[in-house]
């Protein structure tokens, strides 16, 4: 008969666990939360020190049934929650459903799931730690106050079914602003000179760099033609050459918003499909004959922090597989990424580096070898020697002129051996390398080309680059970054645009709402505050009724300002040309998740609706009869297909060119790389000039 009971929140946790512990645990899942505040009211006494009314949670009358007559049958209960405050919070509700005492030593914790990890945790357990929970208290009281508070004054003055929160409002905000920059910015002029020079039978390019000894920018076409006037009778001379070593050393290990960022990147996993993969893997994988394993560390920190014996095991690894030149002098020790950073646990990292991706393949769907080989691999280079490049810097004098080239080449590659981190625009470092020069040497002028460029607006934020902004400013923790994106989403306040944030006409009118009535919950640096005050109270530092009391005070006068001020606005339906098939009424246009889309005027007698058709002006290439038209998939994702389907089913990812390939006479399709969009051929090899990325 077992003599303990562990509760984790997930049936695969608890099944990967209860194989390491054997027959003396009964092991069962709490199925996440058991409690929560009521969603029919804000279930917050605010005049009784915020005390919180929490409930049952709908449809856990079963799971909590099965959990209590498991401990009548055992002698000791052992809480095995995620080590973070939600973890901490599950494990203190499930203490109180259960009739533990606070004294009890009941809570484990575990960074990974591995034998020897959990083997360990039930050494050493200890009592909950109720400056976690306050701190997770904390944050949901606040999130409620904002969100009951302000959600009913926009249903009442805006629309039904609005909401606002602490870090989501100033998502909204970013988005918000960043098309407003990108509206009133005004590009500027300005122009390049690229020399096609040879030395020898080789080629290479150098760029205009300076004038009669001075660094100049080009910013008009007489400037670049007083320029070109100066080069038609000049030799092409070498001057300085600058020959250095330079070291580029490997990214820290993942943290979540990193892991985020970069699986959005490589891989084109939105944030939330990058936390379900990896709690997958870290609630562990069948592996075969060696049993359910966790393969990879906790992942939800913002730590770059590594244990030793990880650090000892990818160093045995490092010098066993590429050599002791691949390991540095002394073992990478990485800082704490920021000041308000927590240190609780460690990176995200495999659970052992020996389980390499391409062992353990057959044993993983795609998406999870996918990302599991994108964390292996960012884990090991983390751990490996600089790559060492060498760097050729030539300057070229051509009468009062001085053009610049630049080569590199790779001495040794060290961790981009096995892994480099990519960036928002798709580019990659490569070999760039000149020709031997020397000071003196007369170079052949091939080609002077000038081109005009002009400045562009901020980019749009992309899933990644939100992720990267609200980190940076100190807003929101590894837990809120995937479930923010997706509500103001699911609200409707930002559509995605070729994977771009783009604010929606509700999105706007609610943020500007919002900042005249509520600016603190939209201020970067309140809201960061807010959160360093949260991190205070996890360690102890600070009661978490005060920090309630210090935000309720002033946020209760702006309610009752806007409650009196704030005046109704009336969202006008935008009446399209189109004519309801179903009713004969006008269809609308309304807003959805994935943007814009046609609705009956007769809601709700008539719920028709239809997708807006976006003619790109290409003849369809099977029929020959229809047009092809921009569509959205369910999952909001832009194809193309044939006007006349079902009599016609062309379909294709890639937007299809109005015309045919000059080499076969087939289909041409827009793509894109570093360099910007070229048009390839369906069938053939053929692809044409890149088009200049202004």
């Amino acid at each position: 008969m077992a003599d303990s009971l562990v509760i984790v929140e997930s049936p695969a946790k608890a099944k990967t666990i209860g194989k390491y512990l054997g027959s003396k645990f009964i092991v069962k899942a709490s199925m996440g939360h058991i409690r929560d505040l009521p969603k029919s009211q804000i279930g917050v006494e605010i005049q009784k020190n915020f005390e919180p009314k929490y409930i049952t949670i709908r449809g856990k009358g079963s799971v909590l049934k099965e959990l209590k007559d498991a401990r009548k049958k055992v002698k000791k209960v052992y809480l095995a929650a995620d080590p973070d405050r939600e973890g901490e919070a599950i494990a203190w509700h499930l203490a109180h459903y259960l009739e533990l005492e606070e004294t009890d030593a009941c809570r484990v914790v575990f960074n990974e799931i591995t034998k020897q990890a959990v083997k360990d945790a039930f050494k050493t357990p200890r009592k909950i730690n109720l400056d976690l929970v306050n701190a997770q208290q904390a944050r949901r009281i606040l999130d409620r106050l904002v969100g009951y508070k302000i959600s009913p004054l926009l249903w009442k003055k805006v629309k039904k079914g609005l909401s606002a929160g602490r870090v989501q409002s100033v998502a909204v905000k970013l988005v918000y602003d960043r098309e407003n920059e990108i509206k009133a910015f005004v590009p500027e002029e300005y122009w390049t000179i690229t020399a096609k020079l040879q030395a020898g039978s080789s080629e290479f390019e150098a760029k205009f760099h300076s004038l009669k000894g001075e660094k100049k920018e080009l910013s008009n076409q007489q400037e670049v033609n007083e320029i070109l006037a100066g080069l038609e009778k000049a030799e092409f001379v070498v001057g300085e050459v600058r020959e250095k070593e330079r070291l580029r050393n490997p990214s820290p290990p993942f943290i979540t918003s990193s892991l985020q960022q970069e699986a959005a990147r490589k891989l084109n996993f939105r944030a939330s499909k990058t936390m379900s993969v990896a709690q997958q893997l870290y609630e562990g994988i069948d592996l075969g004959s060696e049993g359910t394993v966790g393969l990879i560390t906790y992942m939800r920190t913002d730590s770059t922090r590594i244990s030793p014996v990880a650090q000892e095991e990818a160093q045995q690894f490092i010098v066993q597989k590429y050599g002791e030149a691949y390991y540095p002098e002394t073992p990478r020790v990485y800082i704490k990424k920021a000041a308000n950073a927590q240190d609780a646990h460690e990176a995200i990292r495999p659970s052992s580096v020996l389980r390499e991706p391409e062992h353990i393949k057959e044993h993983l769907s795609r998406d999870q070898f996918r990302l599991y080989k994108l964390v292996w691999e960012r884990f090991v280079a983390s751990q490996m020697a600089s790559a060492v490049l060498d760097t050729m810097t030539v300057d070229i004098a051509a009468g009062d002129t001085v053009f610049r080239a630049v080569g590199s080449k790779m001495k040794f590659p060290g961790f981009m051996k096995v892994y480099v981190e990519g960036n928002d625009d798709g580019t990659t470092e490569e070999d760039k390398l000149l020709p031997p020069l020397k000071h003196g040497d007369k170079v052949k002028r091939k080609q002077i080309d000038p081109k005009q460029h002009f400045t562009q607006p901020p980019p749009r934020y992309t899933e990644a680059r939100l992720v990267r902004a609200l980190e940076e400013m100190g807003i929101g923790r590894p837990s809120t970054y995937a479930p923010t994106l997706e509500t103001i989403q699911k609200r409707g306040y930002v559509a995605i645009e070729e994977k771009k944030f783009i604010p929606t006409e509700l999105g706007e009118l609610v943020i500007q709402q919002m900042i005249e009535f509520f600016p603190e919950i939209l201020d970067v640096e309140f809201t960061a505050h807010m959160e360093e005050e949260l991190d205070h109270v996890e360690e102890g530092k600070e009661d978490w009724v005060k920090v309630l009391n210090s935000f309720y005070v002033s946020f209760e006068k702006r309610l009752e300002v806007a409650e009196e001020e704030m005046e109704k606005i009336e969202i006008q339906d935008e009446v399209s040309d189109e004519i309801c098939e179903k009713c004969g009424r006008h269809l609308v246009y309304k807003m959805g998740r994935f943007g814009k889309f046609l609705a009956c005027s007769g809601f709700p007698d008539c719920r028709n609706t239809k997708p807006i058709v976006k003619d790109i002006g290409v003849t369809c290439p099977s029929c020959k009869e229809g047009k092809i038209i921009e569509r959205r998939s369910k999952k909001g994702r832009v194809f193309y297909g044939c006007d006349r389907y079902p009599e016609c089913e062309f379909v294709s990812w890639d937007k299809p060119v109005g015309q045919p390939c000059p080499k076969c006479g087939s289909m041409l399709i827009e793509k894109r790389n570093k360099n910007g969009v070229f048009h390839q051929c369906i069938q053939c090899d053929f692809k044409d000039e890149v088009q200049e990325k202004e």
